[in-house]
């Protein structure tokens, strides 16, 4: 059986960006995160430390996410190195985080990068 677990759509907001008016006005960033691991004790155990603690993963994130970049890419590996740091039960990290209202001369909603990590067999 294949299990993940999900978090949608978090919201930070965060000062990135390489130009002054993104370092000092801020922007808004959604983070969605999917993490494969073997849920299969949790399945029969009703324990927390048979899984994956949710709140956890969301405060590592919201810690990366704090830490000013210039690049959304840097902070992506930033998430993804951290959450592989935590959890190595993880089997695979599908991240995306998207940049809302990217300063682009002309309509977008956001900027993503998605990063898919697999643990080599």
């Amino acid at each position: 059986m294949r299990s993940f677990i999900e978090l949608e759509n978090m919201k930070f907001f965060a000062n990135h960006g390489v130009l002054k008016q993104e370092k000092k006005i801020g922007n808004e960033y959604v983070v969605t995160l999917r993490v494969k691991f073997d849920l299969s004790m949790a399945l029969i155990s009703d324990n927390l430390p048979s899984t994956i603690n949710y709140a956890e993963v969301y405060e590592v994130i919201k810690k990366e996410i704090s830490i000013h970049s210039e690049l959304i890419e840097y902070v992506a590996g930033r998430i993804l190195r951290a959450i592989h740091l935590n959890w190595p039960q993880i089997e695979e990290i599908n991240l995306k985080l998207s940049k809302l209202n990217p300063p682009i001369n002309g309509e977008i909603d956001k900027a993503s990068v998605i990063l898919n990590w697999e643990r080599r067999v």
